[in-house]
């Protein structure tokens, strides 16, 4: 009688045992939690464990590979972030248990050390970024923070919390109304608010020309006389141009239905003050634990986020906050 062997899934045997084998080395564990909160290039990680490049490419490949950690590309340079676990995929539990762990662990000191003389390099090199383009800053905004700069890191956000089709999104200060049509593509309903005439004005003009009639544009105060609700509310670098920050927060948080999201981009905390005056910036970024700190006191409860690093010094933070469902939190 002729046997036949079970046959297995190797690919899926596979996707496992690159999880495993990521996670199987100590220095690729403490480049996940040096991870954490931040992004970094393979030269400043090279030089915050102390190895030699070609030795951390080695090690990022291995964590690439097993989809632990994600890529951006910044002109010439590369940043490292890490990925976001998705857990109806095979590994995914494992992946959100690994990091889950991984964020209890204590960096040794000479690696919190290092990092710290890696944050001041960056804050030198957006001090001669400002030096450079102060004099043209202001039709040159979008080099500091652009959408383009971020939009990958959003949407793959956006992505992972796999709305229902009926959902509706809100975009508190579109701007120029670039990142409308994404969330038209999203959603089955977009508003869009803006106390601005001639930003609503180009806003307008893209809902024309990519034929949006699911957007429907407000000119209005978004803290006081509108009180559109949707499932998702999204905050793309207009935290900064509020007074109160806090108060904003647990505001537009109230826009947000029972089971719904908030997406907040906001650059990093830094300390280039003359942005104020060339930006219009009341804030120069925000603090991770701040923005946490606000939208909790607003009922809401801080989920995944991603950091995106910037080749001229300055660091982007994607925020997920969630409102519990059957919460109606007002301030």
């Amino acid at each position: 009688m002729n046997l036949r062997e079970p046959s297995l899934d190797h690919e899926q045997s596979e996707t496992l045992a690159a999880l495993c084998k990521a996670s199987g080395d100590s220095l690729r564990l403490n480049v996940l939690r040096v991870l954490t909160n931040d992004s970094f290039g393979v030269l400043e990680l090279a030089q915050i464990f102390a190895i030699g490049q070609s030795g951390m490419s080695h090690h990022l490949k291995v964590l690439a590979q097993a989809e632990l950690v994600a890529t951006r590309r910044e002109g010439n340079a590369i940043f490292y972030r890490r990925a976001l676990p998705e857990p109806t995929r095979l590994g995914g539990k494992l992946h959100a248990a690994l990091l889950e762990e991984v964020d209890g662990l204590t960096l040794p000191s000479d690696v919190q050390l290092r990092i710290g003389q890696v944050q001041q390099r960056r804050a030198a090199t957006s001090q001669d970024f400002f030096e450079r383009t102060e004099e043209k800053f202001r039709a040159q905004q979008d080099l500091i923070a652009g959408l383009a700069q971020y939009r990958e890191s959003l949407l793959a956000l956006l992505d992972k919390l796999s709305f229902a089709d009926t959902a509706s999104a809100l975009e508190v200060g579109p701007g120029d109304g670039e990142f409308l049509p994404e969330l038209a593509r999203r959603f089955s309903q977009v508003t869009a608010l803006d106390n601005s005439p001639a930003m609503l004005e180009l806003a307008r003009q893209v809902c024309q020309r990519e034929r949006l009639a699911n957007v429907n544009l407000q000119l209005a105060d978004a803290l006081h006389s509108s009180e559109v609700q949707a499932d998702c509310v999204v905050l793309n670098m207009v935290l900064h141009h509020f007074s109160d920050p806090a108060a904003a927060l647990g505001r537009l948080a109230e826009r947000v239905k029972p089971g719904g999201s908030l997406l907040v981009t906001e650059l990093c905390s830094h300390d280039q003050s003359w942005a104020r005056e060339a930006c219009g910036d009341l804030w120069l970024g925000f603090e991770q634990d701040d923005l946490a700190r606000w939208a909790s006191a607003a009922g809401l409860v801080p989920e995944d986020s991603l950091y995106v690093g910037l080749r001229n010094g300055f660091q982007i933070q994607v925020r997920h906050f969630q409102r519990p469902a059957g919460n109606t939190h007002h301030r």
